[in-house]
């Protein structure tokens, strides 16, 4: 039996992500054991889950991951938690474009079985919360609105009014919360600030935060919802059977320039023989002993790009073992690492390119097709996947493109290089995780028998 409860909201601006997170930690702090869960492919919000829990974060996306795929890997990241708390994405039914909500948090508690509450932000109106709840409720009755938590409210005046008009909506009321300005995240050009770029912060903020959420949401209550979803029927996600042969080395880059990779990508490389190190490109010096592969995923390397260029030790023992064959695979940070240059800083140069940011945005899913046989994928394979950037690459590709996509190409790929803006879940595309495994163990053991 996994409880479970979906954190909804009518938009986006509603605190969806504060109270979903300070719902954890006040949980955790009341004696369970919590796990936290995201809907779609966003990094940033489940770094303050994974603060808030102590667990690592997860994703859940119909798109990236198949929609038979989404019970098995809330089963597997609920592992050892009492409650599961399922963070929505955007409005209740705003999903992939032109597709009627398909990903949507409508969608994921459809197929999750799970009780939605929602967040109403009612900074800016009074019985008319009462009209949102209410068509809400009824838009789509496959999703089950279990209950509502009022946000930013200004008085108790101001709450009275709304509990009054609330009650002819029969949706129950499980937590009034006042404006409280010390409990928000700051935000910059993709959205917050990932948790581990302000970590003594949060780690400052987030009691005071767990206290001001158990004080005006009914945890109890909130329990009962979440307990009140039906069993689970199913297997849990698995990566694989246990790698009974010679394991290899591969260092994955993180710290706060590189905070952007799926739990399971990592755990699905270590049950195919791959010790995960991690590094940090900011600090550290040298690669770890016997490396065999690497892996670096997103992140904000504009913002770190000075301290990136002057750690030139590593960036130098990167650029040569690329150059000796190393396999690597790299998302949009990685990308941007391994150009020449990032904004006129140096990088690498394994990417015979150049990185600068812009004033506009790439955000969406993306199904892709690989140009070429390569590190990570064949030619003519199809993958789903999602491109969330405001930089650019000039020139745009090589002469072997990664990926093609609505008749454009996007990044570089050789036999032990793929590089590109493109995320891919591989619990979504184990064939992935297989084929990049595999040349990481081979190029341990040609190191070996050099």
């Amino acid at each position: 039996m996994v409880a479970r409860v979906v954190i909804a909201a009518p938009g986006s601006g509603h605190g969806k992500t504060t109270i979903a997170a300070g719902l954890m930690a006040a949980l955790r702090t009341a004696g369970h054991a919590v796990s936290g869960h995201k809907v779609g492919p966003d990094f940033i919000d489940p770094s303050y889950h994974s603060l808030a829990t102590g667990r690592p974060a997860r994703n859940l996306d119909p798109f990236l991951q198949g929609e038979d795929t989404l019970v098995p890997l809330l089963r597997h990241g609920s592992a050892g938690a009492d409650i599961a708390v399922i963070e929505g994405v955007m409005g209740l039914f705003d999903g992939a474009l032109g597709t009627e909500g398909y990903a949507s948090t409508a969608h994921v508690a459809r197929l999750l079985d799970a009780p939605v509450v929602l967040v109403v932000d009612a900074s800016a109106a009074s019985r008319s919360v009462a009209a949102t709840v209410l068509g809400f409720a009824q838009y789509d009755t496959r999703v089950r609105l279990a209950g509502v938590i009022l946000n930013k409210l200004g008085s108790q005046r101001h709450e009275d009014e709304i509990v009054t008009a609330l009650e002819a909506t029969g949706v129950p009321l499980l937590g009034a919360l006042r404006r409280n300005e010390n409990v928000h995240a700051p935000s910059r050009h993709l959205g917050l600030v990932p948790a581990v770029e302000r970590a003594a912060e949060s780690q400052r903020l987030l009691p005071e935060l767990a206290e001001w959420v158990a004080a005006g949401v009914d945890l109890e209550g909130i329990v009962r919802v979440a307990r009140s979803a039906p069993a689970l029927t199913g297997p849990l996600w698995n990566a694989g059977p246990e790698w009974d042969g010679p394991r290899a080395t591969l260092a994955a880059a993180g710290g706060p320039a590189f905070t952007f990779r799926y739990a399971e990508n990592i755990e699905l490389l270590a049950a195919r023989g791959i010790d995960v190190v991690d590094i940090d490109p900011l600090r550290d010096k040298a690669l770890p002993a016997g490396c065999a592969g690497l892996y670096f995923g997103g992140g904000f390397p504009e913002v770190h790009a000075a301290e990136l260029s002057s750690n030139v030790e590593l960036r130098t023992a990167v650029g040569e073992a690329i150059d000796a064959g190393m396999p690597v695979s790299a998302e949009c940070a990685g990308l941007l690492y391994l150009c020449r240059s990032l904004d006129g800083l140096p990088m690498v140069g394994a990417v015979a390119a150049d990185a600068t940011m812009t004033s506009r945005g790439k955000l969406g899913y993306r199904r892709a097709v690989s140009v070429v046989d390569n590190v990570l994928a064949v030619a003519g394979q199809r993958v789903t996947g999602h491109e969330f950037h405001r930089t650019e690459i000039t020139p745009a590709h090589g002469e072997t493109a990664a990926w093609g996509w609505d008749r454009s190409l996007d990044g570089f790929a050789s036999a032990s290089l793929h590089a590109s803006y493109l995320h891919v879940h591989w619990a979504g595309h184990p064939e992935l995780a297989d084929r990049f495994a595999s040349r990481v163990r081979a190029h341990s053991l040609a190191a070996v028998h050099g």
